[in-house]
């Protein structure tokens, strides 16, 4: 068997997956929101609510959109910070098209950790765009996402394209 290591991903695993530990760290979006928008991947950043990139993205351009309130429940956010989000939703999707020329797209929410969420206590919604072939054998043999633009690039191609207007 062969070993892909990808050691970046430690970080990421030891924050999220120790349930003891996550609860005493700051949650990953009340954090990004403080940073400035480089360092944090931010693309832009709204009256309620921003887009970043996923860090640990499932496809090149992955997005994730999210309110500034510290909410996990949805159901919980006022119905302005609920209709910008689905703006942004609706922006990140045109973005992505003029910036990728995807095939389609997965977007969703995962609600609790038993619903898969990684951030549990944040709502947030993911934007993936995605493309015919996309899911191939590296993924069911070798557990390996190629991705083929790093994710600095994919940030700098996703901010122009969202300045510059769709």
């Amino acid at each position: 068997m062969k070993i892909l290591w990808n050691p970046w991903r430690y970080e990421y695993i030891k924050t999220f997956t120790n349930k003891n530990e996550s609860s005493s760290k700051e949650c990953l979006f009340c954090r990004l929101q403080k940073q400035n928008d480089d360092e944090a991947l931010i693309v832009y950043r709204g009256r309620r609510a921003f887009v970043v990139m996923n860090a640990y993205p499932y496809n090149s351009g992955h997005l994730m959109i999210a309110p500034y309130e510290h909410i996990g429940d949805p159901t919980q956010l006022d119905l302005e910070t609920i209709i910008e989000i689905s703006e942004l939703v609706k922006k990140a999707i045109s973005v992505l098209r003029q910036a990728f020329h995807p095939d389609g797209f997965n977007i969703g929410a995962n609600i609790g950790r038993a619903a898969g969420a990684g951030v549990p206590d944040h709502f947030h919604v993911h934007v993936v765009p995605r493309w015919v072939g996309d899911a191939n054998f590296m993924a069911i043999i070798a557990n390996t996402k190629p991705l083929p633009i790093g994710l600095r690039e994919s940030y700098e191609v996703v901010k122009k394209h969202w300045v510059n207007g769709v």
